[in-house]
C-alpha cells in the first residue's frame, strides 16, 4: 500500500532507530497505558463475582455489562471523530481521570457492604462512555510519539504489554477478590487510571490539525477513508466474524469442557494456555516482518476454527486446548501487526475516525454470539452453532486472500522503497 500523504517510505533497516522505549514520550505511554490494562485486567471476575454475591441474580449481572457495552457501541464513532478533530491526549487524559472515579465509586460501593445496584450501573454507564472516546485514542498516541520506521516495534511492545496483563490480570483479581474483597480490584483500576493521567500529562504528541467541519461530514469522511481501501474493510469483516466465533466458543466452551473433556479443571487449562498462546503470538509479531503482513495476519486469525471444530466433535482435551493456544497465537501476532499497518496506510488526520469502526464492528459481533449461541445450541445442540462460527471465521479470514488490496499489502510498500 503506497505510504499516505505526508510519510515518508523508509526501508526497515535503512536508518538505524533507537527503540520506542528508548525515547521519553512512547515511555511514558506505554507505562500508563500498561498499568490501565492490568487493572481493567482483573476487573472482569471481580465485577461477576460482586454482583453476583450482591444481587444473587445472572440478570442482574447480564444488566451491568450490557451498562458497559451498549454506551460504547453508541458513542464509538463519536469517539473518533474526537479524537481526529481534537488532542488525542487531552481526550485520553480526561477519559483516564472518568474512569478513574467510576471505578472508585463502584469499589466505595462494594466495600461499604451495601452496593446499589442502579448506582453500579450507572458507574458502568458513564465508565463505557468514557471508553467509546478513549478506545479511538490509541492509534493517534503511538503515531503521534515514535517515528514512523518504528511504528511496528512499538505497537510489538504494546501487544506483549496487553497480552501480559492478560495472562496476569486474572490472577490478580482473583487473589484480590479472595484476600481482601472485590472492592479493592476496582479501587486499583482507579489508581490505574489515575497514574495513566498523570504519565500522560507529561507526553508531547504530534498532532495534525484537522480543518473545522461538521460532526456529518467528519463521520463521512472517516467512511470514505474505510470503504476506499479494500484490504481494509474486507479484513474488518474477518476480524469481525473471528470476535463473534469467539463468543460463541466462550459461551458454550466450559459446559463442554466441564461434561465431556474432564470437568472445570479443562477449561481452567484451556484458559490459561490461550493466554500464553496469545503472549507468544504477539513476541513472534515483534521479531517477524512479513512481506505481506496484512494477509498473514489474516491468516494466522483463521486458525481459531480449528478450537470450535474441535470442541463441536468433541476432540480429546489436549489436543482442543493445544488447538485453542496456537489460535490465541494467532490474534497475539494479528495485532501489532494490523495497528501497524493501519498507523502506516491511514492519514494521521483521519486515523482516530477510521479505528473506530475497527472497534465498533468488533464489540457489536461479540454480544450478538453471546446471544445467539445459547439459543442454536437449545434448538440443534451445541455443535451446531460452533461449526456454523468456525465455518464463518475460517472462511472470512481465508476468504481476504482473495482480495488484490490484502495481497498487495506490503509488497507495494516495498517496490516503492525499490524504486527510490
Amino acid at each position: 500500500m503506497p505510504a499516505a500523504p505526508g510519510d515518508a517510505v523508509v526501508a526497515p533497516d535503512a536508518v538505524p532507530l533507537p527503540h520506542p522505549l528508548r525515547t521519553r514520550d512512547f515511555r511514558l505511554f506505554f507505562a500508563g497505558r500498561t498499568l490501565s490494562l492490568l487493572g481493567d485486567a482483573a476487573i472482569p471476575a471481580a465485577l461477576a463475582l460482586a454482583v453476583l454475591k450482591a444481587t444473587g441474580s445472572t440478570s442482574a449481572l447480564a444488566l451491568v455489562l450490557a451498562c458497559a457495552v451498549v454506551p460504547k457501541l453508541l458513542l464509538l464513532p463519536l469517539g473518533g471523530v474526537a479524537g481526529d478533530r481534537f488532542d488525542a491526549r487531552t481526550i485520553a487524559l480526561t477519559t483516564d481521570l472518568v474512569r478513574c472515579a467510576t471505578q472508585l465509586l463502584v469499589g466505595a460501593q462494594l466495600l461499604s457492604g451495601h452496593p446499589t445496584l442502579w448506582v453500579i450501573a450507572a458507574a458502568e454507564v458513564v465508565g463505557g462512555a468514557a471508553g467509546a472516546f478513549a478506545m479511538p485514542t490509541g492509534a493517534p498516541l503511538v503515531k503521534g510519539t515514535v517515528a514512523t520506521a518504528s511504528l511496528h516495534a512499538a505497537n510489538a511492545a504494546l501487544g506483549i504489554a496487553q497480552s501480559a496483563t492478560r495472562l496476569g490480570g486474572p490472577l490478580l483479581g482473583g487473589t484480590l477478590v479472595l484476600t481482601v474483597g472485590a472492592g479493592w480490584a476496582f479501587v486499583l483500576d482507579a489508581a490505574s487510571f489515575a497514574v495513566s493521567a498523570a504519565l500522560l500529562t507529561a507526553v508531547r504528541v504530534v498532532r495534525v490539525p484537522v480543518p473545522r467541519s461538521t460532526l456529518r461530514a467528519d463521520l463521512r469522511e472517516g467512511w470514505q477513508e474505510v470503504r476506499t481501501r479494500d484490504w481494509y474493510w474486507t479484513s474488518l469483516i474477518g476480524h469481525s466474524a473471528w470476535n463473534g466465533a469467539a463468543a460463541v466458543l466462550l459461551t458454550l466452551g466450559p459446559a463442554i469442557a466441564v461434561a465431556q473433556l474432564g470437568g472445570e479443571a479443562t477449561w481452567v487449562v484451556f484458559l490459561w494456555v490461550g493466554s500464553v498462546g496469545l503472549l507468544l503470538g504477539s513476541l513472534v509479531a515483534g521479531r517477524a516482518r512479513p512481506r505481506r503482513p496484512v494477509l498473514v495476519a489474516n491468516l494466522g486469525l483463521a486458525t481459531y476454527a480449528l478450537p470450535l471444530v474441535l470442541l463441536a466433535l468433541p476432540a480429546p482435551a489436549p489436543v482442543t486446548i493445544a488447538a485453542y493456544g496456537i489460535a490465541q497465537a494467532g490474534l497475539g501476532f494479528l495485532s501489532p501487526v494490523w495497528e501497524t499497518a493501519v498507523q502506516r496506510a491511514v492519514p494521521a488526520h483521519a486515523l482516530a475516525r477510521v479505528t473506530s469502526y475497527d472497534w465498533l464492528l468488533s464489540l457489536a459481533a461479540m454480544p450478538l454470539g453471546y446471544v445467539l449461541a445459547p439459543l442454536a445450541a437449545a434448538a440443534w445442540g451445541s455443535e451446531v452453532p460452533l461449526l456454523v462460527a468456525a465455518v464463518a471465521v475460517g472462511g472470512c479470514c481465508l476468504g481476504t486472500a482473495l482480495v488484490p488490496g490484502v495481497r498487495r499489502f506490503g509488497a507495494e510498500e516495498r517496490s516503492t522503497v525499490r524504486a527510490d
